[in-house]
């Protein structure tokens, strides 16, 4: 038996039309007459933003210091040392002209394998740089090795950092590490240079911390009296 006053289904339909009234009106006003869900969105997109930036600087500082490593090990010999600074805006904004720019300048490269890091495909920038070192190699017996470290890692069925090619080049591959010459990986390394240029290239040139390569930093009055 039904109580006085409850009809069939109207609890559901007076929660109905309170969810439907609250997201007309955007959530409650503020004394100040903003939305509330407004507020909240905008506070919640400026953490984001500085949690993505925090993440890439993190990545970014990895990347240099390793390079930076591997710079001063080579230049012992030298007695030279190299060390990475942040690029000005005008030099970040270059690595946007082409991508050749992008990954002839070495803070360029590491926040670019950051980027790809954050994609998850940072294994096409590895194989691209392992391929650059493996036509450098001169000695016969090294270029071997590394031709068949390079499809180990990169190239062949489940590898730890498998690329994204055919299955013919892979072959191709295959036969060829036999007797490795330099040109073992053009197919691919070309490959895998045109995915990074037309995909990740254009993504990054959009991401926020590139952006924030490349804002000019605020004129102070200092500097305006000057």
């Amino acid at each position: 038996r039904q109580q006085a006053g409850k009809r069939p289904g109207e609890a559901g339909a007076m929660q109905s039309a309170v969810f439907l009234a609250l997201q007309h009106s955007g959530g409650r006003m503020e004394p100040g007459g903003r939305r509330r869900g407004e507020t909240e969105e905008a506070a919640e997109r400026g953490r984001m933003k500085r949690t993505i930036i925090k993440d890439w600087k993190t990545r970014l500082s990895y990347f240099l210091q390793n390079s930076s490593n591997s710079t001063k090990i080579k230049s012992k010999k030298v007695g030279k040392q190299r060390t990475y600074f942040r690029p000005s805006p005008e030099e970040a904004q270059l690595w946007s002209e082409a991508f050749d720019e992008l990954l002839a300048n070495k803070y360029g490269l590491a926040a670019f394998r950051a980027f790809l890091k954050s994609e998850f495909c940072e294994e096409n920038i590895e194989f691209w740089l392992a391929c650059e070192d493996f036509k450098k190699t001169k000695s016969p017996q090294k270029l071997t090795l590394k031709a068949k470290k390079i499809y180990n890692d990169f190239i062949e069925k489940e590898a730890p950092k498998e690329i994204n090619i055919d299955f013919q080049t892979k072959n191709m591959i295959a036969q060829n590490i036999q007797e490795a010459t330099h040109t073992c990986f053009s197919a691919a390394q070309k490959r895998v240079y045109s995915l990074m240029e037309n995909n990740s290239y254009p993504r990054f040139l959009e991401s926020e911390f590139y952006q924030e390569l490349c804002k000019k930093p605020p004129i102070t009055r200092a500097a305006q009296g000057t």
